[in-house]
């Protein structure tokens, strides 16, 4: 078609005596083609753009479903454009000028244009792809913006090769079989790229990490809620509101602690000690038995614990008094903590409630308490954490049982005046 445009061009100019000097008549003609080439390019443009972009936003408004929007509310389109008058050019722009090192200068930049539109082309899809996958609820269990940054680098090296090979006028094959000697320095190059692509197909396939996940790993200062889950690193936003950054390949070779189990349960457990003063440990008198038994949560402790110590007892009536059994304060303090927390509204009863002694220290014995809370909200459970444990150091009096507390200055000062 080129070839029939200059005929028509030069027999048009040459009819025309005086007009144009025959030795300008090839670079006149081959002026106006181009031009041509030029004017009809930003139509096809103008056209594509309007037809494409214009209305694919009327075709999505009368859809239902959102994934679309996010291919029209990208710049998607607006590369599409640009690429059809792009190809147009390269397709013709060798046949224009007669000189030939001209048409393969400019169609090797077209190429080259094309190939560099291509490649925006194909990263706002991803990017489209990315934002819709994200949309899905398990989105955050699997993330893929590490994989699609790979495509993006996988894509940008082959663009660069086919752009090289364009500038050299060699094939891409023969740029490509050059690689395998460069293979210790790209492996170099992009140690944590691959570090971080193995990395992050083994937290995805095993679903170890994802945005929205508490965790925790004090080897880099990282407790909080993960933010991106990218190629090479990811980051944590601390509840300080500081920002850890985290290289995805760490979270493979060393150890972290994800709250996700804790938040997707519903409950959160509650496990802490008061260290009693084991001095003000005793055996429980008769008037004390009768105090306890008004309380209404010990009632029934009590009543099956005085009938096992008394078939104990009458069994080894005749035997000394120290082979006896009594009760002691801290034993039901501990029966108190237990039906305590069972009646306590925030209690969750479908997990464990335990409450323990543990081994006795220089500072005391250790009351384990260990249950759960129905709510795993963090200000209501420090809330409820704080209520319950106030209230237990402030009753605790009422069994004659002190909490162990290491003397400060004050305690010496007042024991010296004494």
């Amino acid at each position: 078609m080129i070839t029939k445009w200059r005929g028509f061009l030069e027999n048009w100019l040459s009819s025309k005596e005086g007009f144009l000097a025959e030795s300008y008549l090839p670079y006149v003609t081959d002026a106006i083609l181009c031009i041509t080439l030029i004017l009809v390019a930003g139509a096809i443009h103008l056209i594509t753009k309007y037809v494409i972009t214009r209305g694919a936003a009327k075709l999505v408004k009368r859809t239902k479903s959102s994934w679309d929007n996010e291919l029209v509310n990208g710049r998607l389109l607006q590369w599409v454009a640009h690429l059809t008058p792009a190809i147009f050019i390269w397709s013709h722009i060798g046949k224009v000028f007669r000189v030939e090192g001209i048409g393969v200068a400019l169609t090797s930049i077209s190429y080259i244009y094309i190939v560099i539109i291509g490649w925006l082309a194909l990263s706002s899809l991803l990017n489209a792809f990315g934002r819709i996958y994200e949309k899905f609820s398990f989105s955050d269990e699997v993330p893929i913006k590490g994989f699609l940054q790979v495509i993006k680098i996988v894509t940008f090296v082959v663009g660069m090769v086919l752009i090289v090979s364009s500038m050299m006028g060699r094939s891409p094959l023969v740029i490509f079989s050059g690689f395998g000697a460069l293979t210790a320095i790209l492996m170099l190059i992009f140690k944590d790229s691959i570090l971080g692509l193995v990395a992050g197909i083994q937290l995805s396939a095993n679903r170890m990490i994802a945005e929205g996940d508490w965790i925790e790993m004090p080897q880099y200062g990282a407790n909080g809620s993960v933010t991106e889950v990218a190629l090479t690193t990811v980051k944590v936003q601390n509840w300080d509101k500081t920002i850890t950054t985290i290289p995805t390949y760490t979270l493979i070779s060393d150890s972290f602690k994800n709250w996700r189990g804790m938040s997707n349960s519903g409950v959160r457990r509650i496990k802490r000690s008061i260290n009693i003063n084991m001095n003000t440990v005793r055996f429980l008198s008769e008037e004390d038995l009768k105090q306890f038994e008004k309380v209404v949560i010990l009632q029934e402790h009590l009543k099956k614990k005085k009938t096992v110590l008394e078939d104990w007892n009458k069994a080894i009536a005749d035997q000394a008094q120290v082979n006896h059994r009594r009760l002691t304060n801290l034993g039901v303090f501990r029966a108190y903590i237990e039906s305590y927390i069972k009646n306590h509204s925030a209690f969750d009863s479908e997990n464990t409630l335990l409450v323990r002694q543990l081994q006795s220290t220089s500072e005391g014995v250790p009351m384990e308490v260990y249950f759960f809370l129905n709510d795993n909200r963090w200000v209501e459970y420090e809330n409820v954490q704080s209520d319950i444990f106030d209230h237990l150091f402030s009753i605790i009096q009422e069994f004659d049982l002190q909490v162990y507390q290491k003397p400060s200055g004050q305690d010496f000062q007042e024991a010296f005046n004494s």
